[in-house]
């Protein structure tokens, strides 16, 4: 017992140095609850008391939602943002989360959607914690609720740290970090060695052609760790719009080696268009789609980032990762985390990117 509660302690001391660094908008205030109760401190630095028992927990975050269920949570979340019903995989791991009410899709929180969910706790993501309107529709029916949020892989980390302490899951939320560094010490290790006239220039595609990662993001982050020369962090006087929408000549200029795109129609596009057609990574058909399982790997919301890291280590370096599986750390992965044992079929699916979520439905 001992051992556990010094644990938890020095979990807890590891998340509060981790979001020291907190938006300008952080609140320090109790929200709620008995102040001597348990709480832990959200990724907006709010320290907030969490009840007594958790048994029903609303996820209006896809991100908070994948982590719930990663902690064997999955089948008491009773409220979900609408997205989360797009995400096959995930439905077939959970499939409860099917009859799950949708208080969030597109706008603001549908309080009385919410309510009838009856959460013990919410998971919301920044935009919601930074919108007063929002928060003060929870805080008036005294809802506890916790803000997900992270622009690095530090701080995605302390986001599943926070989630796990949360749901008092925190070994499932250690043995996700202890993979997550083990894939970033092993990749960096190796990357490291390579020469820098050897380092390849990448240009990532987020959803459109012309859309790539921010200098601040979970995407750009990720891509540092392969030691690549991300040439839209380079550049940063091309970036059009607060998107990072990029026009077509400046990546005519930066003439990247490879092109990683995460939507399939975007790699067939970047394929046929002839506008694309002079650059080197499309002669050489470098332009790689990244996998597609519970998310898009590396996506700015994806719990699957380790995978991401570990699969373009070995598509880019094929011969310095040659011990790498992909397919064996995929299905290792689902099942060590989720307890889900992926077919071959399914394997090879979320590999060449085929794993395509629900599409939208219309009016």
């Amino acid at each position: 017992m001992k051992t556990c509660v010094l644990r938890r302690n020095i979990l807890c001391v590891l998340i509060f140095v981790g979001v020291l660094a907190v938006p300008s908008w952080a609140d320090d205030a109790n929200t709620g609850g008995n102040p001597a109760g348990r709480y832990v401190v959200d990724c907006a630095g709010r320290k907030v008391t969490l009840p007594e028992t958790i048994k029903r927990i609303a996820c209006l975050y896809a991100f908070a939602g994948h982590a719930v269920t990663m902690m064997g949570r999955g089948d008491d979340i009773v409220a979900v943002a609408k997205g989360l019903k797009r995400d096959s995989l995930l439905l077939e791991i959970c499939p409860s989360i099917l009859n799950a009410r949708v208080p969030k899709s597109q706008g603001g929180i549908n309080m009385e959607e919410l309510l009838k969910a009856k959460p013990d706790l919410v998971f919301v993501s920044a935009d919601v914690g930074q919108n007063t309107g929002e928060t003060s529709k929870l805080e008036a029916f005294h809802i506890p609720y916790l803000i997900v949020d992270y622009a690095s892989i530090t701080e995605q980390q302390n986001a599943v740290a926070m989630i796990g302490q949360a749901l008092d899951a925190t070994g499932k939320a250690d043995a996700y970090i202890r993979y997550y560094n083990d894939t970033i010490q092993k990749v960096h290790s190796r990357v490291s060695l390579i020469r820098e006239d050897r380092k390849l220039r990448i240009y990532h595609s987020v959803n459109e052609a012309n859309r790539t990662t921010i200098p601040r993001s979970l995407s750009t982050d990720w891509l540092n760790v392969l030691g690549v020369i991300n040439v839209a962090c380079k550049k940063k006087e091309s970036i059009i719009d607060g998107h990072n929408g990029v026009v077509m000549e400046q990546i005519l200029i930066w003439n990247p080696d490879v092109i990683l795109v995460n939507e399939p129609s975007v790699k067939k596009q970047i394929l046929l268009d002839r506008r694309w057609a002079p650059l080197e990574a499309v002669k050489t058909k470098k332009v790689f789609l990244l996998p597609i399982a519970i998310s898009r790997w590396g996506h700015p919301g994806s719990l699957e980032t380790p995978l991401a890291i570990g699969w373009a280590a070995k598509m880019l370096y094929p011969e310095t990762f040659r011990d790498i599986d992909l397919a064996h750390e995929t299905r290792n992965f689902y099942k060590t985390f989720f307890n889900y044992d992926l077919s071959d079929t399914e394997v090879n699916q979320i590999l060449d990117g085929k794993r395509e979520r629900i599409p939208k439905k219309r009016g």
